[in-house]
């Protein structure tokens, strides 16, 4: 069973940067899909961006497209999400999740079989 635990939250002011971790535990790691998803007060959980299980391909929500960058160490069984040029609206709860898919990177959360506890984002004006 795969676990996740996600690091690297705080707070920070606009136009600033954070980088968040997530790191999984078990031996399938690396051969799937990795996502990060974020959810507000009062809104539904979304989805951020997203990583095939090598890498090579990557998706991200129109609203962080040219900000934020998704990356993974398959080797280090981590995903990181590099977050610049922050803005109020990015303050959330991130989350990290695991698909059972190897290539698609689906967007929406109900294709996502593991999560981590989250951790907050909190982006002042």
């Amino acid at each position: 069973q795969v676990q996740l635990a996600e690091s690297g939250g705080g707070l920070v002011q606009a136009g600033g940067s954070l980088r968040l971790s997530c790191a999984a535990s078990g031996p399938t790691f690396s051969r799937y899909v990795m996502a990060w998803f974020r959810q507000a007060p009062g809104k539904e959980r979304e989805f951020v961006a997203g990583s095939s299980w090598s890498g090579g391909r990557t998706y991200y929500a129109d609203s962080v497209k040219g900000r934020f960058t998704i990356s993974r160490d398959n080797a280090e069984n981590t995903v990181y999400l590099q977050m610049n040029s922050l803005k109020p609206e990015d303050t959330a709860v991130y989350y990290c999740g695991v698909a059972a898919s190897i290539a698609t990177i689906f967007t929406h959360m109900s294709a996502y079989n593991y999560w981590g506890q989250g951790t907050q984002v909190t982006v002042s004006s």
